[in-house]
């Protein structure tokens, strides 16, 4: 009956959905919860991505990438938080998704 009025983006179900896809349950469960937590009229909101620690897989110089991976559809960007390539923002892309729920 509501339109959507969440502060964040991501709302805090996604953040959290994405944050247990990436995360070890227990950093998953304290980053939701301190989301949730900050999910008041205290905070401005805006947008906020989860952020995960993530080691890219090397690939050798004699396998090109289609042979390493094939072909495969991109849900998630992972963009780097910092200099160090240590720490990642996570993005949804929904292109994706909206071509493959289409065919």
């Amino acid at each position: 009956m509501l339109p959507a009025n969440c502060r964040y983006y991501p709302t805090c179900s996604e953040y959290a959905k994405w944050q247990f896809e990436f995360n070890a349950p227990h950093k998953a469960l304290l980053a939701s919860t301190l989301r949730i937590l900050r999910c008041n009229q205290l905070f401005d909101g805006g947008i906020d991505y989860p952020v995960v620690t993530f080691v890219p897989p090397k690939v050798t110089t004699s396998l090109k990438l289609n042979e390493f991976c094939g072909k495969m559809k991109i849900i998630y960007w992972f963009v780097p938080k910092d200099i160090s390539h240590s720490q990642y923002y996570i993005l949804k892309d929904f292109n994706a998704i909206n071509a493959s729920s289409g065919s």
